[in-house]
Parts: C-alpha cells; sequence; structure tokens
C-alpha cells in the first residue's frame, strides 16, 4: 500500500508540476493591434474616425460613419468631413483578420458622435449629427456572413434628436444617457431613455423616457450596466456639462439606476488616490463578474486650458481688442500642437466595494470619442481620437491575461493530500465483504464520524465559495437559512429517523413502497439518481471553473483529477471509506477556512476594530430584516424556507439517511444528525465571516481584484492564490478540493445504494449478496464517469444553462417528494393513489410558482411540500385505500414489527 501511495503522489505531482508551467502572472488586459482601419472606397488611405458607430454582430466587427480632418489640423483651417462608409471586419479562415469593404456598404447619410451597442439582433445605432444638426434615428446594422452583406433595418426612432450621449444595455433593454440635442445654442441634457428589443415586433416596442440621470446634464458619459452582486443596475460617470450661459465643466460624478426598484442613487466622486478624476469621451464597459471598466479619456487639464483661451479669444473678438485675440490664438494653437495625447490609464471600477483603482495602461495613444465592444472573450477599442483633432486607424484588441502561476510548494501539497484520499480508500476496502458493509459500513462508524460526514455532505465545493461570495456580494441575511438546520434537526430525529432505523431499510424509498406502493418508491429513487447525476456534474464542473480562472490549472484536468480519484476511493472503500474521507475533508476545509480569516484579518490595516467599522459603515452586517414580505429575504423568509429545505434533504436525500444506517443503533444516529446541525453555527459564522473580511480587504485594497475574472463566487479562491504564501494556498486549495469531493462520494455511493437495492435486488430477487456487491461497485464507477463526462460536456460546450434547464425540470418535484414522506409519516389515510397526484399536482403548483414567482425563490421548497400535502391528502379522500399502515405512521411507529413480518411481500410488490 505505501509503494502504491508512492506512485499515486508521484503522478499527481507530473501532473500538476505540468500545469503549473502553463499558468503565467499577467497584467489586467495584455494588448495587441488588429489589423487597422482599411481607407474608404475610393480613398487612397485612412487617418482614421471619431465617433463611429461600432459594434459586433454575427462574430463580425462592424464600423460605420464618423467625421475626422483629412485635410488639415482644425486649428490650421482644416475642415472636420463626415462619413457614412461601413467597414466590417472579420476572422478568415488562416486565423487571422480581414476586412471588408464595399461602395454599397453605405449609412443613410454621413454621421458621428451617436451611440451604438451590439445585440444578438445587430448593432443598434442611435442618434449622431453632422455640421448642422443632431438626429433621433435608430437603425439595426447587421452582417450576414452567407452573402457577406451589411443590412440596415430601421427601429423606433429615439423621443427626440440626440448626439454625443452614451448606450449600455443588459438583458435585451438598451439605455441611453445624456446627450445634446442640436449643434447650435447646444446645451447638455439629464435624458435616460430605454428601448425594451425583446418586443422587437410586437406591442408596445417604443422608447420609454425613465427618470432623467441626476446632477447637470451631460455628454460624452460613460455608461455601462453590472451585476451589483445583489441584482444589476446601470452606472453613469463624468463627462462634461455645458449650456448657453453655463461654462463648460469637466464631470466626476456618479450615479446607479437600480433595475429592480427604478430608482437612482448617489455614489461618491471619481478619485484614483485620493485625487478626483475625470474622463471625459473616454469608453467603459463591463468587465467581468462586478467590475467597470474605463479606458483612456480626457482628465480635463488641458481641456480646460484650452477652454481658456477660447474664451478669452471670444472676449476679447467681442472687445474689438484684435492683438489680444491673436496672442491667445497662438497659445491655443501652441498648446493644441503640444497635447501629449488623452490619458492612457486603465481604470476599474468595482459595483460592490464601491472603490476605484488604476489596474493598467493602454499601449501608445489612447483611443476617445469611440467604444469599447466585447467581441468574444476580447475587448474591442475600433480607431477614435488619439489627440485634439487626431485620429488613429489602429483597433486595439485586449485579452484577459493568464492565470496566476500556483507554484511547485502549492501543487505539492495538494498533490500529498489527493493521493491520501486514495490511499484511505485502499485502507478500507479489506473490510468491505459484503452490501451491508459497502452500503452500511457494517453499522461501525462512531456517532461523531457519522455526523461529520453528515455535515461534510451538506457542504460543496460550492458552498466554499458561494457563502464567502454571497457574503461579500451582500450582508448577513441569509445567515439563518443555514441556522434553521438547527430547527429541523429534532424534527427529523422524530419523524424520520425511527422509520429508517426500525424498518431496518437501505435507501429511504424503500419506505415509500412499505407505506403506499412500489410504483411510489421506483419514481422516488428515480428522481433521486437523476439528481445525483447532474449533481456530481455540477459539483465538478463549477468549483473547476474558479479553480481554473485561479491557478491556471486545466478546467478539464481539474474535472478528471477530481472525478477519477473520488471514483477510485469510493469504490474501493463503499461508504466507511466515504464518511471517513470525508471526517478528514470537513477537518481540511474548516481549518482552511478558518487560517484564511486569520490571515484576512491580519492584512487589514487596523485588524478586526476596522474590519467591522468599515463593514459596519457599509451595512455589511446587517442580519434581521422583519420587514413582513414573501418577495424579499427577510428573516422570516429565510427562516421558513432553510427550515423546509433542511428538513426534506436531511428527511427523504438518500445522501443523508445513509449515514444514518451506519451507527450502531438509533441513538448514536440522532448523536450524530445533532452533530451535524451544531456544526452548522461555527461553520456559518467562519464562511460568513470570510465573506465580510473579503470585503474589507478589497474595498481598502482594491487594485487588488481581477476585473477579468467572470465568475463571482471565484473570490475566495482569487485572494487564496494571489494573496496567500506557497503552501498555504495549496493547503486552502486543498480544501475545496475536499469541499468537492465530500460531495462527490457521498453521490457515488448513494446513487449506486439506491440502484443496486431498488432496481437490481428488485428484478433480480435470486442475486446473491456478492453478486449486488460487485454489481454495486460497478455502479459506482458508472454514475461517477457518467457525472464526470456530464461535467466535461458542459465545460466543452459551455453549457452552464444546461444545468439551470435541468434544476428547473427536477425542482418541480423535489420539494414534492419530500412532501411525500411527510404525508406518509403524518397521516393515516394517504394512499399510493394520493401520494402520486400529491407530487403530480405539486409539480403543477410549482410550475406556477416558478413561472410568476409570487414569493422568494427561498420559499419554493416550501411551497412543494405544502402543495404536495394539501393536494396528496385531499386525493387520498377520493382514492381510499385498504392498504395497512401499521408501523407506517408517526402514530403507529411503536407497531413498526408489524410493518414488517406479514405484510411485508417476500417477493417483490409489482410496480402497478
Amino acid at each position: 500500500m505505501k509503494r502504491l501511495l508512492r506512485v499515486a503522489t508521484l503522478m499527481l505531482l507530473i501532473i500538476f508540476t505540468g500545469a503549473a508551467a502553463m499558468a503565467a502572472q499577467g497584467a489586467a488586459l495584455e494588448w495587441s493591434e488588429l489589423p487597422e482601419l482599411p481607407p474608404a472606397p475610393g480613398q487612397s488611405s485612412q487617418i482614421g474616425l471619431a465617433g463611429p458607430y461600432a459594434g459586433v454582430h454575427n462574430d463580425a466587427l462592424l464600423v460605420a460613419g464618423g467625421a475626422n480632418f483629412p485635410d488639415a489640423l482644425p486649428w490650421f483651417g482644416g475642415k472636420k468631413v463626415w462619413w457614412d462608409d461601413i467597414y466590417v471586419l472579420v476572422k478568415a479562415e488562416d486565423g487571422g483578420y480581414e476586412w471588408i469593404t464595399d461602395p454599397s456598404f453605405k449609412l443613410p447619410l454621413p454621421i458621428a458622435y451617436g451611440a451604438s451597442f451590439s445585440t444578438p439582433e445587430g448593432v443598434v445605432c442611435a442618434g449622431g449629427c453632422d455640421g448642422q444638426k443632431c438626429y433621433r434615428d435608430v437603425f439595426l446594422l447587421k452582417w450576414d456572413p452567407e452573402s457577406r452583406k451589411v443590412e440596415i433595418d430601421k427601429l423606433p426612432s429615439m423621443p427626440e434628436p440626440m448626439g454625443f450621449m452614451a448606450f449600455a444595455g443588459k438583458d435585451g433593454v438598451l439605455y441611453i444617457t445624456g446627450g445634446q440635442k442640436t449643434m447650435k445654442d447646444a446645451a447638455a441634457t439629464d435624458k435616460f431613455w430605454a428601448l425594451d428589443m425583446k418586443k422587437k415586433g410586437g406591442p408596445g416596442f417604443d422608447w420609454e423616457e425613465l427618470p432623467p440621470v441626476p446632477g447637470p446634464g451631460r455628454i460624452l458619459p460613460v455608461t455601462a450596466a453590472q451585476s451589483t452582486g445583489a441584482g444589476d443596475a446601470l452606472f453613469v460617470f463624468g463627462g462634461r456639462t455645458f449650456g448657453p450661459g453655463v461654462d463648460v465643466k469637466p464631470l466626476v460624478d456618479g450615479y446607479k439606476y437600480n433595475f429592480s426598484n427604478g430608482e437612482w442613487s448617489i455614489l461618491d466622486d471619481v478619485e484614483i488616490d485620493e485625487n478626483p478624476r475625470c474622463f471625459m469621451s473616454g469608453t467603459g464597459i463591463d468587465s467581468g463578474a462586478n467590475h467597470i471598466l474605463v479606458f483612456g479619456g480626457d482628465d480635463g487639464v488641458l481641456f480646460m486650458e484650452l477652454a481658456g483661451y477660447e474664451k478669452k479669444i471670444k472676449e476679447a473678438t467681442a472687445a474689438g481688442d484684435t492683438k489680444t485675440a491673436e496672442e491667445f490664438r497662438a497659445k491655443l494653437i501652441e498648446t493644441q500642437g503640444a497635447h501629449p495625447g488623452f490619458s492612457r490609464d486603465i481604470l476599474a471600477y468595482h459595483t460592490i466595494t464601491n472603490t476605484w483603482a488604476k489596474v493598467g495602461e493602454l499601449p501608445e495613444g489612447s483611443h476617445v470619442t469611440t467604444a469599447a465592444i466585447h467581441w468574444g472573450d476580447s475587448i474591442v477599442i475600433p480607431t477614435g481620437e488619439i489627440r485634439p483633432g487626431v485620429r488613429t486607424p489602429v483597433i486595439l484588441k485586449g485579452d484577459a491575461p493568464a492565470a496566476n502561476e500556483f507554484g511547485l510548494v502549492n501543487y505539492i501539497v495538494l498533490g500529498g493530500y489527493l493521493a491520501a484520499l486514495v490511499g484511505m480508500g485502499f485502507y478500507f476496502s479489506k473490510r468491505e465483504k459484503s452490501t451491508d458493509d459497502f452500503f452500511k459500513a457494517g453499522g461501525r462508524i462512531p456517532w461523531w464520524a457519522a455526523g461529520l460526514s453528515i455535515f461534510g455532505t451538506s457542504l460543496s465545493a460550492i458552498t466554499f465559495m458561494a457563502i464567502p461570495a454571497k457574503t461579500f456580494a451582500t450582508d448577513w441575511r441569509y445567515f439563518f437559512m443555514n441556522m434553521a438546520q438547527l430547527l429541523a434537526a429534532p424534527v427529523v430525529i422524530a419523524l424520520f429517523l425511527p422509520f429508517y432505523r426500525r424498518l431496518k431499510v437501505t435507501t429511504a424509498y424503500e419506505y415509500l413502497e412499505l407505506r403506499f406502493n412500489a410504483a411510489t418508491r421506483m419514481l422516488g429513487s428515480a428522481m433521486f439518481l437523476l439528481f445525483q447525476f447532474g449533481r456530481i456534474g455540477v459539483v465538478l464542473f463549477l468549483p473547476s471553473i474558479a479553480l481554473s480562472v485561479v491557478t491556471g490549472i486545466d478546467i478539464k484536468l481539474c474535472i478528471v483529477v477530481m472525478g477519477l480519484l473520488s471514483i477510485a476511493y469510493t469504490v474501493l472503500g463503499g461508504i466507511e471509506a466515504v464518511i471517513w474521507t470525508d471526517v478528514l475533508q470537513v477537518i481540511v476545509l474548516m481549518g482552511g477556512a478558518l487560517l484564511s480569516l486569520v490571515i484576512i484579518i491580519m492584512n487589514i490595516d487596523g485588524g478586526f476594530g476596522e474590519m467591522m467599522k468599515i463593514a459596519a459603515a457599509d451595512n455589511k452586517m446587517h442580519t434581521f430584516d422583519f420587514t413582513l414580505s414573501l418577495m424579499e429575504p427577510t428573516l422570516w423568509v429565510v427562516i421558513i424556507g432553510g427550515f423546509a429545505a433542511n428538513l426534506i434533504s436531511a428527511g427523504s436525500d438518500q445522501a443523508f439517511v445513509q449515514r444514518y444506517l451506519t451507527t450502531k443503533d438509533e441513538k448514536s444516529a440522532a448523536r450524530g444528525i445533532w452533530t451535524s446541525a451544531l456544526m452548522v453555527v461555527p461553520a456559518s459564522l467562519l464562511f460568513f465571516g470570510v465573506g465580510t473580511a473579503l470585503f474589507v480587504f478589497f474595498k481598502t485594497h482594491p487594485a487588488m481584484m481581477s476585473p477579468t475574472m467572470g465568475n463571482a463566487d471565484a473570490i475566495f479562491p482569487w485572494y487564496i492564490v494571489t494573496q496567500l504564501p506557497n503552501g498555504v494556498a495549496g493547503l486552502l486549495i486543498a480544501g475545496l478540493f475536499a469541499a468537492a469531493m465530500s460531495s462527490l462520494d457521498s453521490s457515488m455511493n448513494s446513487a449506486a445504494t439506491a440502484v443496486t437495492t431498488d432496481f437490481f435486488r428488485r428484478f433480480k430477487p435470486r442475486a446473491t449478496d456478492h453478486n449486488c456487491l460487485n454489481f454495486a461497485r460497478w455502479t459506482t464507477v458508472v454514475v461517477g464517469l457518467a457525472g464526470t463526462a456530464f461535467a466535461l460536456m458542459m465545460a466543452q460546450w459551455e453549457i452552464k444553462s444546461l444545468w439551470d434547464e435541468f434544476s428547473k425540470v427536477l425542482g418541480l418535484l423535489a420539494g414534492g417528494l419530500g412532501g411525500l414522506f411527510l404525508l406518509g409519516i403524518i397521516s393515516r389515510r394517504a394512499n399510493g393513489t394520493g401520494a402520486i397526484i400529491g407530487l403530480l399536482g405539486s409539480a403543477v403548483v410549482q410550475y406556477f410558482v416558478r413561472q410568476y414567482e409570487p414569493v422568494h425563490l427561498l420559499l419554493f421548497t416550501f411551497t412543494g411540500v405544502v402543495s404536495c400535502l394539501v393536494i396528496g391528502f385531499l386525493a387520498s379522500l377520493v382514492f381510499k385505500s385498504d392498504r395497512p399502515t401499521t408501523g407506517l405512521t408517526i402514530y403507529t411507529i411503536d407497531e413498526v414489527d408489524k410493518a414488517l413480518e406479514p405484510d411485508k411481500p417476500t417477493e417483490p410488490e409489482p410496480i402497478l
């Protein structure tokens, strides 16, 4: 065995060391240049464009319109020219790019300084102006890759003409902020309009005027829609204000429009290193999970100096002082000619911590009066203005850098831990002589180990990341969701546990056959198996995303390593290996989280006291919400929803029930349930505390966050990998693996138990115990490989939404399944026909609950349980049954022996 462990460790080190070689440290974005904007048809050169429409459709970059000074700079008498050409950049077959131009690719008129935004239907282009007026026209610019032609569809016009505004979008709704309505006697506006593209082609498809942007009117602001952790919002920053009789002024203010309540709120002024920062005409875009990136822009310093010269020239000219006017005109030309270009800074705003940080610089030349565009995983900034009057044909492309290097020491720690798990499987394999050993560990498990395993089963890598991430993004209102397990524990012990122990079942679903009929048992077990199959896939896939983001380990490698190792020790050691590895993994998980919390607090200036002060100031410790509402995560919603979820999972989920059967008696099993419930208290304090500490750390160190990290749940792993020393980070990432594998092994073993007991033994009643044991082991392999393949499929095809849809379908019945057990336990009159009708009726109720969401999602399980109970009971009154219930309800539990002896069939009961 020792030799085998050494080999396993060596293999893991080779695998992970190879992964480490692929990881690298990078900046916020790594920049390259795409082919330059080509000359317009009939032109010999291209100097670049300011204010073009730009966007991506059908994987092609479209750039249209714009203005420039082709003959001379404006202060030397050059005249601005407005263009109507459309340029299309597509990916070539050789992996490069090529521009497509055609004299027929034309806008309806020469125009610039409008707004554009990419949608699946095409690039929406709104407003804009020429030298005389602003326009209110809106149209859709589309690229047809088959015909290689540009198409233009008309959309509803804006309520008023508008130019120099900003465009953003979220969930199919487009938003315009600011702008000016005229070219002469112009004034900045506070307009805020929305167009719901989901209504396209139907009634009500038109612009809606929303509450105006607070503060002064503005042109050329930065606007972007992004998640705040608690929901989505629109953010508006800076720009400049002006108007007749109003001096031009750069703006540094910021505002947030909350989509959920339709209200504006004021943000802190934009500051970098405690200095106010303006970025007029800069480009902004949502990035990652919670960032907005702002590229360049005019900081307003030279702009105000030039504006001052222009004002002096006007005043001197009006007074007839030609000499003074010429002196200031000379200073104006000199300053413009010596302009160094706009700011190259890349600024990042984090929507949760409400902080700004400089996270890098653009390469030479900062583009303004253009757009930043998502093109696949890249951010593209096409053409634009780099100095007053000077354009560029350069197309910049920014890509997220490679992940941070995890380090050899970290891989050694992680590899050693994973090898130890396989070793435990070999150790316990010597005891697996029968199905009773494989499924119930021969009743040898101490109550405290069973309790830790129950606790470990309820946690996963998603929990390890999601609770800190949720607390980081919101507050402590979900805390009592976990605490509800303390309320559920005595109910599980009183109502559920006696039946599982005294009826001597192997799966929870055997009770359903005894109480109702075989069809109910088969349906319940099949639903459980479907859920476990999907759960294995998602528990492998989602943590692997975070691990890949922060460590550079290939996501497929993460999936395969965790999947195969979990299969190995689960097949070898059965439930006994699962439980003891769970014990180890809970220790690693809890120890790693505690160590993290201590280190985070130590790295906050002022320590624990300052952390609590900052958290309280940002309302991050808000825990009790006594609002009488079922639509928000109020205290009542959290407790009721948490109680229902914990009661059903602990009372009817085979992964939990199986652990109750591994102790020597019912009293020991009850102690195990209480152990798990009590562990929730320190664990919740710990994980919620980590989330709050992370918030304070990153609020005081905003530049330490990755602005391109697209997985919000990866904030804790990101801290671990980027802020902790080698070895310590390896231990904590091992904790993340531990959390994932403690859920995987439970799902695999419980699924194998259900398949063998509820199906194989039913259809092979004469199979020997040895045959069943072999079948269970092979089933574990098949279930594990199928779940691993499902996770690899999600990673390959990027179909995370498949899990969402999968969960929705199963969620229609999940609460109802738990309701079946309660129906059988607490009602004498319930019967098999009524139970199945109750389950199906509950699915219908759940469909409408999910469709119309009359209550918060935390109550979905509760509505499923209650609807199944009510419908099932009423249906049972109609479809009566004489099936005996002695020993099968809470009222007759003391007569359980009668349920087992004459009434329990020696041959499997027919399913129908």
